[in-house]
């Protein structure tokens, strides 16, 4: 069934008004007409299944059926992460989503290499990824921040950082703050951008209380393979994935 986020509330005989660009792909690409069943979804009440009243490309009418699948939230995890080229962004935003993350945030870092952001691409994307994952949540896509800025603005949230330095030191093994011990929620991961981060930010990270560093095995990972590894690490640990 086709799915579709749109703007709420949901509920018994609710009608929903969809975007002209949802109710082109409902006419022109899916070829549904009225009495045709979709599911929809608004981040909040869960999925419902409806039928089309009108649908062209002005956008389509919906009518609310019946509920169909439960709301289900994230826990309370961001990922935080440096941009970097585009399809490789977009899939970090994809798989994020579909991981169960529940805010995305674009950070700036020293060597970061993709500094130009379109949020409301990447918020369509994360919109997107839910629709085809069956989720009923959609993280938002925060405005790009620099890293000195967002960690001036840090409070008492974990701050899981993914650290490549770790798998050459030899006193990191056994200390106690592997992956299996991951912090539970409220947490953040950040993920760096492709050269790593800089002396300086690894020094600041390290010294603040709420920094958990975490060695993602003995191998260097692409940036975009990181942030999945390491939001599937702390999933498998401390969140919703028993």
């Amino acid at each position: 069934m086709v799915r579709l986020h749109v703007t709420g509330p949901l509920g018994p005989g609710q009608r929903v008004e969809t975007s002209p660009a949802q109710g082109h792909y409902l006419a022109n690409v899916m070829r549904l007409g009225p009495g045709d069943a979709v599911e929809v979804f608004d981040g909040r009440s869960g999925g419902w299944r409806a039928e089309i009243e009108t649908a062209g490309k002005r956008g389509a009418a919906l009518v609310c059926a019946a509920p169909v699948r439960a709301q289900r939230d994230p826990p309370d995890v961001w990922l935080c992460f440096a941009p970097v080229k585009k399809a490789r962004t977009d899939f970090i935003v994809e798989k994020a989503v579909e991981l169960g993350a529940s805010r995305i945030v674009p950070v700036l870092t020293r060597f970061t290499n993709s500094e130009r952001v379109r949020v409301d691409r990447l918020q369509a994307h994360a919109v997107e990824a839910a629709e085809q994952c069956g989720g009923t949540f959609v993280p938002a896509v925060a405005e790009p921040v620099r890293l000195d800025r967002l960690l001036d603005a840090w409070d008492d949230r974990a701050l899981v950082f993914a650290d490549e330095t770790l798998s050459a030191d030899p006193d990191w093994a056994g200390s106690g703050r592997e992956a299996a011990a991951l912090p539970p929620a409220p947490a953040a991961i950040l993920i760096g951008p492709e050269g790593g981060f800089s002396p300086e930010e690894r020094n600041r990270l390290r010294a603040m209380k709420q920094a958990w560093p975490i060695a993602l095995g003995p191998r260097i990972l692409r940036a975009d393979t990181a942030a999945v590894a390491a939001l599937a690490l702390w999933q498998a640990a401390q969140g919703d994935w028993g």
